[in-house]
């Protein structure tokens, strides 16, 4: 009997530590300085930690979005500083070149190759999804190589391997008659085939962008921007093949990307734009916000990352965990730089 209530004294503590975390900024900082790089305009970040206190940050950069200079730039932090940006990957398919789109890092849990999916194509009804895959953290790259048809890696935010090695990579379509889809890309051997699992198809809620987080009790959760001005979540119980109806969270979206994770506390965080819709796609960029969660349906907004005003844009956010157990969340700061968060 006092085991018993020893162990509910402590499992009340940790849910009330829980419920009063409120993350703290250490490190607010912008990438590289505006002005200072060979393309005009940036977006979509992605962060991998690549050693001991070093980073890696890929993004697509050019004219504009859509251009087809825009290629995939990357920076890595190290010895306390951001290097200067490379270019790592471009659109160059035979005689034409496209832009490229959405750079998502990914390192499957104890191996040492990290893997880049990015998009090729002249919008995102058309692209297509493509690898590279570097052996030294980053510093040199493979060639590439198109992912088969039908399959288009991790359309913005990272994968996810569960413990018994499957692999789920949360993606989504955008067709030409303006029909948004999520579903999960599913593979049992780390890459090398894919199946796809449609996450509730059937239904007229338009979705793109999936998170992919797994809770502590196994089920399997996706959160995604849609046009429902809420972030839309779905729950699966069978580790992603099967899918709930979709439901709304208590989170704004102004048809905007977020990302979310599980931290080791066991709280759901999301980066996301506390707006709704406006009457342009870019509207309700302008302010972005961390919450948090323990059943990634009700959210508390616990922190302010940025608060700005009419024509900024703080959008597309992603966010890791770091092994010191620190969050790393990088996102594009009004299309001129990329700014890297750092929160305990």
């Amino acid at each position: 009997m006092k085991k018993i209530n020893l162990l509910s004294i402590v499992i009340i503590l940790f849910l009330s530590s829980c419920a009063t975390y409120k993350p703290q900024i250490l490190v607010s900082e912008q990438i590289f300085k505006t002005g200072q790089v060979p393309f005009q305009q940036c977006h979509a970040s992605t962060i991998q930690v690549v050693g001991k206190d070093s980073l890696l940050v890929a993004w697509f950069g050019g004219t504009h979005e859509s251009n087809p200079d825009v290629v995939i730039w990357s920076s890595l932090y190290s010895k306390g500083q951001w290097q200067s940006p490379i270019q790592i990957a471009d659109g160059i398919l035979g005689d034409t070149r496209f832009p490229t789109w959405n750079p998502v890092f990914y390192q499957y849990p104890h191996s040492d190759t990290l893997s880049l999916y990015y998009k090729i194509g002249p919008n995102p009804r058309e692209w297509k999804g493509y690898v590279k895959h570097s052996l030294d953290k980053g510093m040199s790259w493979s060639a590439p190589q198109q992912l088969r048809e039908g399959i288009l890696g991790p359309i913005k935010n990272k994968p996810l391997t569960l413990a018994n090695g499957l692999l789920l990579s949360p993606s989504s379509t955008e067709s030409k008659e303006e029909i948004w889809k999520a579903h999960l890309e599913i593979s049992r051997d780390h890459g090398h085939s894919w199946s796809i699992s449609a996450i509730r198809p059937d239904t007229s809620i338009q979705v793109i962008q999936p998170s992919v987080i797994q809770h502590r009790d196994g089920r399997i959760q996706v959160l995604c921007r849609s046009k429902e001005n809420k972030v839309m979540a779905a729950f699966s119980t069978d580790q992603g093949f099967t899918w709930g109806s979709w439901q709304a969270t208590n989170l704004l979206n102004p048809n905007s990307a977020t990302d979310a994770i599980r931290l080791r506390n066991g709280l759901l965080m999301i980066v996301f734009n506390p707006a709704i819709a406006g009457n342009d796609w870019w509207e309700g960029r302008t302010k972005l916000h961390v919450a948090i969660s323990k059943d990634g349906l009700q959210w508390k907004d616990v922190l302010t990352l940025e608060d700005g005003v009419k024509n900024d844009e703080y959008s597309y956010p992603t966010i890791i965990q770091d092994p010191k157990g620190l969050i790393h969340i990088t996102y594009t700061w009004n299309r001129k730089s990329i700014k890297h968060i750092v929160l305990k």
